[in-house]
């Protein structure tokens, strides 16, 4: 995607949507029929009146430097089905959404937005000024007193962890002395109690690894080995845990934040132009979290940005893929951590969103085993591979077993994790790469890679997402 006033691709607008049925419903309204008073200021404002069930039209208008969006209908989804249509109405037909004048309805909400963007800007440029000022009246203010019960708050949950740590310790001693098989007979039930005494304990990383390990038995064959390899993993978070003073910072907050204390991003926020490389949702039933990876151009840092919706409300993070975006991110503390957070003042801009460098599947295998170095729980690490080949995985009887990235000089290859195999995004990326050498980002992890977007020569600069 280019500067502001340069269209979107429809690919990148329908990146945008919060689920597959605003996808859908968005192309419903993607035609001239239900638009009028259509138009665009050349600098990143769309609007459009657009007819609904009602007397009175839908007034939708996009600020696609954000992206924000405002329409009057009464859906509770960012963006709406209205937004959509109109943003893939401006991408596909250039006459319909011509230039023009912006309406007064569309003016006061575009006027609304600079304007608390320009008392942000004052305001961040108020605090970075006054920082020791304020310290100084903080410490006269009652504010060490609240740091006082704040540290006191810390050390009771740490203790609560502490115990919890030390009583879980002991189930995974029960188990291993009762051997391994003894877990396909006792039922789940076991673990969620275990795991509600580690939500007792305040101790939520804990708690979701130890429901995962009553779902393991259950899992097929070689289920043993996969439960003695989280029970390790378990083992060592407690053991890092109760041994966190001799850890060196980075590690002792890593594992801080795997046993389940969060902490905001306070690290030094980073300007750049973020390359936004994929986005994709998942759900646990409870909670959707949405995952943004975005690379810097000129830092050359890789950030991944979390974004959460509850209760059937879509998460309000929402950056199209292949567009590039300006602005600062704050990341979390933590060995090798990725995680990141998107300060208020940023903008949609720039270039498409080319490919971080990337290297051949030995390097990021490399790659890979030195962030588990840092990060011994780590699930999945962002990987770019470079002149790579999907390849069914030939079996025994001569057979395909699944599908790898090779290499195209077939010197090594990487499997797919069973994730990718069950998505569309798998058969896109074989037609995309045709036999050829493509580039693929994708997250790595023990149990393989997940592809997120390709880059081949004959496609342009333009990602094509494959979730």
């Amino acid at each position: 995607m280019n500067a502001p006033g340069v269209r979107w691709t429809p690919e990148q607008v329908l990146s945008l949507a919060p689920d597959a049925a605003s996808q859908k419903a968005g192309n419903k309204l993607a035609t001239a029929g239900p638009w009028s008073g259509a138009g665009n200021d050349g600098e990143g404002a769309v609007w459009g009146l657009c007819k609904g069930s009602g007397k009175k039209p839908y007034q939708t208008v996009v600020d696609t430097t954000g992206p924000a969006y405002s329409c009057s209908c009464p859906s509770r989804k960012f963006p709406c089905k209205h937004a959509l249509g109109l943003l893939l109405l401006w991408a596909g037909d250039e006459h319909a959404v011509s230039g023009g004048t912006v309406p007064d309805w569309a003016g006061q909400w575009l006027d609304g937005r600079r304007k608390r963007a320009e008392q942000q800007r004052e305001r961040n440029a108020g605090n970075a000024g006054s920082t020791e000022n304020t310290e100084a009246e903080a410490a006269g203010s009652g504010r060490a007193a609240d740091t006082d019960a704040a540290r006191r708050r810390a050390e009771r949950r740490a203790e609560r962890i502490t115990a919890g740590a030390t009583e879980l310790e002991q189930r995974l001693a029960d188990l291993l002395r009762g051997g391994l098989a003894s877990a396909d007979h006792s039922g789940y039930g076991l673990w969620e109690e275990t795991a509600a005494r580690m939500v007792d304990a305040q101790a939520p990383g804990l708690a979701a690894r130890v429901r995962e390990l009553g779902a393991i038995p259950g899992s097929g064959p070689g289920w043993h080995v996969r439960l003695l390899e989280e029970c390790a993993l378990i083992h060592l978070l407690d053991a890092a845990w109760l041994g966190r003073d001799a850890l060196p910072e980075p590690l002792a907050a890593t594992v801080r934040t795997r046993v389940g204390i969060s902490s905001p991003a306070v690290g030094p926020a980073v300007r750049d132009r973020w390359r936004v490389l994929a986005q994709y949702d998942s759900s646990d039933g409870k909670v959707t979290t949405r995952r943004v990876w975005v690379h810097g151009a000129e830092s050359g840092r890789t950030a991944l940005l979390l974004s959460f919706g509850a209760a059937g409300r879509s998460p309000g993070l929402a950056l199209p893929v292949g567009g590039e975006l300006a602005g600062e991110l704050a990341f979390y503390a933590g060995a090798g951590q990725l995680r990141a957070e998107l300060r208020d003042e940023h903008r949609i801009t720039g270039e498409p969103a080319a490919p971080p460098p990337g290297g051949p599947v030995t390097a990021a295998l490399a790659d890979y085993g030195r962030a588990l170095a840092e990060d011994p729980w780590l699930e999945t690490w962002p990987v770019t591979l470079t002149e790579v080949v999907p390849a069914p995985v030939p079996s025994g009887d001569g057979t395909a077993d699944g599908w790898q990235l090779a290499d195209a000089t077939g010197d090594a290859a990487i499997p797919l994790a069973p994730a990718a195999l069950s998505r569309p995004g798998l058969w896109k990326l074989i037609a995309l790469s045709g036999g050829e050498p493509v580039t693929v980002f994708a997250e790595f992890g023990h149990a393989g890679a997940l592809p997120l977007a390709a880059w081949s020569p004959a496609a342009g600069a333009e990602p094509i997402p494959l979730v």
